[in-house]
This record gives structure tokens, sequence and C-alpha cells, in this order.
């Protein structure tokens, strides 16, 4: 699982050991590492808010990963 608010990022895996990122993007998934990688790119070279950086990452990485689904819901507390 992924948790994140304004100033920090996690990733908990299955342990329940909490994760904090060095570069500050975390992905999970089958397409992970193709949406960490776009989403380490578009962070750097863009200025496009989070939301925009995990709708983009996921386009990328679903494009790349054929077990990545492109229908994405990304929840907003």
């Amino acid at each position: 699982m992924i948790a994140v608010d304004e100033d920090r990022t996690y990733l908990i895996s299955g342990n329940g050991d909490i994760i904090e990122p060095d570069e500050g993007v975390v992905a999970i998934g089958s397409g992970g590492v193709a949406a960490q990688a776009a989403a380490t790119a578009l962070v750097e070279f863009t200025g496009m808010d989070a939301r925009g950086i995990v709708q983009e990452a996921m386009k990328i990485a679903a494009s790349i990963c054929i077990y990545t689904n492109d229908i994405v819901t990304i929840e907003e507390i």
C-alpha cells in the first residue's frame, strides 16, 4: 500500500514495514517499475501536479506492461 500526505510518501509492505523512498516517488504492482520510472521523470522535468503525474505515469506503465490495466481510480482524501 502507498500512503502520502503533502510532505511525505510511504510504502507499507505486506509485513507492515514502513519504507520512505529516497526520491519521494514510489510505485507498486506489476507495472510498478515502469510507473515509477515515468513518475520520476515527470516530477523532475514537468510542473505537473501530483494527480496529473499519477495519471500520466499509469498511462505510460499500461502501454509498456501487458499486465497493467489502463483503467485507474485515484482516491484523494
